[in-house]
């Protein structure tokens, strides 16, 4: 089985963004604001969305199970309040669960958390337990930077985030660690911030202890870990300067990289420099890279391609990377899929 554990509702039917511009143009005037009974979008509009194109593009390319969350640009949590991100985070969460149960042996849904710059997590777990107890969500996207590319929140090893923490480790839920639209003109929101938060998140792990404090907390750091495997040398080194055991003690037991790679030389560098059990078959599509690659005629975001070609991984190795790794650091997933098999299998 191929499982891809980073996918987005990116393509999700023009209504969505239309109800959106609306709740934000009524920022100034809540009571103009729409309702969210005013978002009417039926079961074919979803499944018309889905099958051309997540749905082709998985058929074609050999995936399974996509584990599929809101669109990570149109989170935006600094919009607004607490008050517009839950209103808006509850709308985008209950359509992918309803992507979910159209599709169930092919879209496996995680959610997008209601933050708000400066206002504490805990806000967060009502959404979080509703999405994973009535959804059957198996992971929660978390935004390491609410405020949109200005980082005013603490590192992820503060206390600040501790409550979230908590609830993850109850609920045996990993998080991807995941930014969302840059406000900043300093910061392109899909080539600067994504990659600049997927390294910003490491470092500030690896400054940190906080798995000693959460050791069953588990993260999942995005598009390759951003410069980290790039620069595995400078984090030993850092770790070290820093009285911080090696990376495979102090981190690799709790972060993980997936593999948005979009070429061959970067997934053969993750691959050779990453332990394997570490690394989780992802292809973000339909995602920010969306073209074809003149030199090898495919897309670019065919990352199955990559990971099936890399010399640096043997056949079973591989097959942790498409679906072993997956079902362990995302147990929820695993009894998912499992209870698939069950109800697909004739009874005895």
């Amino acid at each position: 089985m191929i499982i891809d554990i980073h996918g987005h509702y990116t393509t999700a039917p023009p209504a969505l963004g239309e109800w959106r511009d609306r709740q934000i143009a009524a920022l100034g005037d809540p009571a103009s604001a729409p309702s969210p009974d005013s978002l009417q979008i039926s079961d074919a509009d979803i499944a018309a969305t889905i099958e051309a194109n997540q749905l082709r593009l998985m058929d074609e390319r050999g995936i399974d199970v996509t584990v599929f969350s809101p669109r990570a640009s149109f989170m935006a949590h600094h919009i607004g309040d607490f008050q517009t991100s839950s209103t808006w985070a509850a709308i985008c969460n209950e359509l992918c669960y309803r992507v979910s149960t159209l599709y169930p042996d092919r879209f496996i849904p995680a959610a997008m958390l209601p933050q708000s710059p400066g206002v504490p997590v805990a806000t967060c777990l009502p959404e979080l337990e509703k999405t994973v107890t009535q959804y059957g969500c198996v992971a929660v996207n978390l935004n390491p930077d609410p405020s949109g590319g200005h980082w005013t929140s603490p590192p992820l090893t503060d206390p600040y985030w501790f409550d979230l923490y908590e609830a993850m480790e109850h609920y045996d839920i990993p998080a991807m660690i995941h930014v969302s639209t840059s406000c900043n003109p300093a910061f392109h929101t899909t080539g600067a911030h994504y990659l600049n938060a997927d390294t910003t998140a490491f470092m500030q792990l690896l400054q940190g202890d906080l798995f000693s404090r959460f050791p069953g907390l588990r993260l999942v750091i995005p598009h390759g870990g951003g410069a980290v495997p790039y620069h595995w040398g400078r984090f030993r080194g850092l770790a070290d300067a820093l009285g911080k055991p090696e990376l495979d003690e102090h981190l690799l037991h709790n972060v993980f990289f997936d593999t948005c790679v979009y070429h061959q030389p970067g997934i053969d560098l993750l691959t050779q420099v990453v332990p394997t059990r570490n690394i989780l078959f992802a292809s973000e599509m339909v995602g920010a890279v969306r073209g074809i690659d003149f030199r090898t005629g495919h897309h670019y975001d065919d990352t199955y391609r990559y990971v099936s070609a890399t010399p640096h991984l043997t056949p079973d190795e591989r097959a942790l990377v498409f679906e072993g790794n997956a079902r362990r650091i995302y147990p929820r997933l695993d009894a998912a899929l499992k209870a698939l098999t069950d109800k697909e299998s004739p009874s005895a």
